[in-house]
């Protein structure tokens, strides 16, 4: 399997996230709900983005600085990293519930910026055998994640 036919994979499970965060996050009733929502969004797309960066990202970095792409992409990572903190952090659960629906849409445009441009890419500049062999990578950094 190539590396990014596995990373779509598993952008089909966060797509499916993202929807149930802005479903389920107006109806809420507490913090700790909240909270505990954002934990999983943020647990999960750490996991996942420690992968991707490794596997794909780097190998692409000059491809993507001479687009300028680069410098985007890190800036999304941070802003929903910074959205998930303030929800974290939040005391009152109206804005908690806005900061985490925003993160879900904010990442959800980031998947589909990397669905558009970088996976395109990969598949552009990196030839079919390290596609695979990212992909056998892949698998195996998938299992020390799950223990």
């Amino acid at each position: 399997m190539k590396i990014t036919e596995a990373l779509l994979a598993e952008h089909v499970v966060f797509h499916n996230l993202f929807d149930y965060v802005e479903r389920a996050t107006p109806k809420l009733k507490s913090l700790g709900e909240v909270r505990a929502l954002a934990g999983l969004l943020d647990a999960m797309l750490e996991a996942h983005g420690l992968i991707e960066d490794k596997l794909v990202m780097e190998p692409l970095d000059h491809c993507l600085d001479q687009l300028g792409q680069n410098e985007v992409i890190h800036a999304e990572h941070e802003h929903i990293d910074a959205l998930l903190k303030q929800v974290r952090s939040c005391r009152d659960l109206k804005q908690a519930k806005k900061l985490l629906i925003i993160a879900a849409v904010v990442s959800r445009q980031h998947f589909d910026r990397e669905e558009r441009v970088i996976f395109p890419l990969a598949e552009k500049w990196l030839n079919a055998k390290t596609l695979e062999t990212l992909g056998t990578e892949w698998v195996a950094k998938r299992k020390q994640v799950l223990g």
